[in-house]
This record gives structure tokens, C-alpha cells and sequence, in this order.
């Protein structure tokens, strides 16, 4: 039996995408949308963009239950029994080790990469080179192996890795995990050429983050632990025990619950085109831009005196707009949203805040 055959893909798709709001909805997520108008969803792309590398019988989808529908309808080729629902939102770390361990009783030898289903990838030629590279290494190594994107900017939005030794070309250990760091630390960080923004695609063994996870997370990995082998290879009865034990489950990502603490740490440096399509602003780089720095997304605009904007409306209104610089205007679903693009980390506490007060009308 070949490697490939050993290697698996965990896509994880169960978010709620609040800082797309109000066109990212608790119904209908993000990831589930054509945002790049290409034909194909953020998670169609994901699972194309993947199937080129892993076996289709060896990808997995994990999602949230009320997500089922979707998953079915956008990927048919996927067997129920590789979409894996959460009854509960857990955060990352009880997500991973799920999948973890339902490969593990399917595969002792197997390797994984774990992925969003919501990030852009343009140089896909580069991506499977690097990813090819990142399985060579776990399975040579003891190893836990996160992907680093080369800083174009200095983000605030997103983890910053810093690299230490090199072990081998394109390779280095971690020397420390920063989430989502100020204006100012983030512009010391890009200059100094040290620090690396933190992708959250990640491959390791199935059996080394599940060792990683007792030992760092024994309260997450006791949870998946209380079932035998047996119980994840079978569809029904895993099932049911992952409806009574998954919501007992800490709500905590993988990077705090492992990744920031383990010895074992690597990262491998790479550049193929990735932006993690997690933001207005995101979406604004991604999209063609006309003389005056504004998107139109599939709307009708009269802008005057405006510059870099992104103006996104479902349906036939017409925008006009005079002096806007640099702002989000989106409309969906009976909610407007007008935010400074400098501002829109946000927009995911203004979601928040209308579920607060009027409900799930505006969810």
C-alpha cells in the first residue's frame, strides 16, 4: 500500500463566518457561498483543491449538524459516512481530535492535514508542492506541523508565528505563537522577517496529535478516549456516543489547547497565493478593482468622490454613495451594514449585538 493511500483530509466547515456579516448568515455560512463568483463555494473549492493530493474515500468533513443539508447538497460525491457532525460548537481543538481519533480506528498508519474550508488558494500547482512536502516531513518526524504565509501586511486579524532553527530547507521550529497582536506589534513583527502569519492548516500523524492531545489537553482527549476502536468504525453507533459526549467538550482552538504549548512544534514557509477569507477586507484584495480603487460585488453603484470601497448588495437596489473612502457597504437580508474597512474586526461583536437585541431576526 502507498503513502497516498495513508494520507487524509480533515475539512472543517462548521463556523458561522460572523465577521462576513450580514452576508455570511447562522443559515447559510460563508463557506457555503460562491463569494469569487467562479461557479464553485468556498468549500467546493476546498475539497477540489484537495481532492488532487488525498484518496476522495480518505476526506473528511467535519461540520456542524444544522450544516448536514449543505454539505450534501454542494459535495453528493461524499459518502455519510465522511461527513462527521458536531451537535455542539467547540471550537477547533474538540473538532481535530474527533477526526483524530474516528481516522486513527480506521488507519494506525494514517497522516492528515487538517484545513478551513473558507481560505483562497491561487497558486494551487504551489500548494500541492507544499503540502506534499509538509506529509514527507510528519511522517519522518515526530512532529506537529503548522503552514506559515510569508506577511504581506501588518494584520491584526490574523496569529503570527516566529521560526526558529531551521531543520531542513523550508522547515523551522516554532519559537513562539502571538494571536492577532496590536497595529504597532504587528508592523515589528513584518519587519523584522521573523514571524510568519499563522494559516491554521496544519498535518501531523493522526497518532502524534493524539498523543500531543493527552498530554496537553487530557480533559479534550478523555473525551474521545471513552469510546473503543470499535465505536468509530462504526457510523450509527459513533454517532450516538459523539451526541452525549461532544457537548461536555471545553470550547478551545487547537493552538491554545496544543499548539502553543507542545515541543514538537514546525512550521514550513510557504507561498501559494493564500488569503484567508475571513473579512470584508479580505475579499476587497481579492476582487478586481476599478479606476478609483472601488469592488462592486454583482450590484449597481453610482459612486462619487469614492475611494477603496467595497460595495455588496443582493437584488436590484442601486447604490449611490459621495465621499466614501475606504468603507464596507453591504446589504443582505434586511440588514445594511455601512463599517470603515479600519474597523472591521467589529463587525463580529455588531453581529453579537443585534442576536442581543432583536433575536435571531438579524442571525
Amino acid at each position: 500500500m502507498d503513502k497516498r493511500s495513508h494520507r487524509y483530509c480533515v475539512i472543517m466547515c462548521g463556523g458561522i463566518g460572523s465577521r462576513f456579516w450580514p452576508y455570511s448568515r447562522t443559515r447559510l455560512p460563508k463557506q457555503f457561498i460562491d463569494f469569487l463568483g467562479t461557479g464553485r463555494t468556498l468549500l467546493q473549492m476546498s475539497y477540489d483543491r484537495i481532492s488532487n493530493i488525498i484518496p476522495a474515500e480518505n476526506i473528511v468533513i467535519m461540520t456542524n449538524g444544522l450544516y448536514a443539508d449543505l454539505v450534501r447538497e454542494q459535495l453528493p460525491m461524499i459518502a455519510p459516512s465522511q461527513i462527521l457532525l458536531e451537535p455542539a460548537r467547540r471550537n477547533t481543538a474538540p473538532c481535530i481530535a474527533w477526526a483524530a481519533w474516528h481516522i486513527a480506528a480506521r488507519d494506525s498508519e494514517a497522516s492528515m492535514i487538517v484545513t478551513p474550508a473558507d481560505h483562497v488558494i491561487t497558486r494551487e500547482a504551489d500548494f500541492e508542492l507544499s503540502v506534499l512536502n509538509g506529509f514527507e516531513f510528519v511522517e519522518s518526524h515526530d512532529a506537529l506541523l503548522t503552514l506559515g504565509i510569508s506577511p504581506t501586511r501588518p494584520e491584526t486579524g490574523y496569529g503570527y508565528i516566529q521560526i526558529g532553527d531551521v531543520v531542513q530547507d523550508g522547515i523551522n521550529k516554532v519559537k513562539t505563537f502571538t494571536e492577532k497582536p496590536d497595529h504597532e506589534l504587528a508592523k515589528v513583527f513584518v519587519a523584522s522577517g521573523e514571524f510568519f502569519w499563522n494559516s491554521g492548516i496544519f498535518l501531523w500523524r493522526a497518532s502524534a496529535i493524539r498523543e500531543a492531545l493527552r498530554r496537553w489537553a487530557p480533559d479534550v482527549a478523555g473525551a474521545f478516549d471513552a469510546a473503543a476502536h470499535e465505536v468509530y468504525r462504526d457510523h450509527a453507533a459513533e454517532t450516538e456516543f459523539i451526541d452525549k459526549a461532544f457537548p461536555g467538550c471545553v470550547g478551545i482552538s487547537i493552538d491554545y489547547a496544543v499548539m502553543e504549548r507542545a515541543d514538537n512544534v514546525y512550521v514550513e514557509t510557504v507561498t501559494f497565493g493564500w488569503n484567508d477569507l475571513g473579512t470584508w477586507s479580505a475579499l476587497y484584495d481579492l476582487s478586481p478593482k476599478n479606476i478609483e480603487q472601488n469592488v462592486t460585488q454583482n450590484c449597481n453603484v453610482l459612486a462619487y468622490n469614492c475611494r477603496g470601497n467595497i460595495f455588496a448588495v443582493r437584488g436590484d437596489k442601486l447604490i449611490v454613495a459621495d465621499g466614501l473612502e475606504d468603507y464596507i457597504v453591504a446589504d443582505a437580508d434586511g440588514v445594511l451594514l455601512i463599517c470603515p474597512k479600519a474597523r472591521e474586526q467589529k463587525i463580529k461583536q455588531m453581529f453579537t449585538d443585534a442576536k442581543v437585541k432583536f433575536g435571531d431576526k438579524y442571525e
